[in-house]
């Protein structure tokens, strides 16, 4: 597997939530173990958040949230939009 950290990219409401445009994670995990770790991280209101967000991994829409992501991957948490 792939060792390379996975990056963490958010937008919108995940942004406000996380302070930071971004991140540098470790590899080796699924989805769901990266979310509880950004959760545990940056607190309840990124974590409300993530329970709401879509997940692009490299660009794809994310459904399978236990198979390990792979190294290098770049991970964008895309928080429900409001539009108008």
């Amino acid at each position: 597997m792939d060792a390379t950290p996975l990056t963490v990219r958010y937008f919108a409401g995940a942004r406000a939530a996380a302070g930071r445009t971004e991140e540098r994670i470790p590899a080796g995990r699924s989805l769901n173990d990266l979310t509880a770790d950004l959760a545990q991280r940056h607190g309840d209101r990124l974590a409300a958040v993530l329970r709401v967000a879509s997940f692009l991994v490299d660009g794809i829409t994310c459904h399978d949230r236990e198979t390990p992501l792979p190294g290098g991957a770049t991970i964008d948490v895309l928080p429900p939009f409001a539009g108008g």
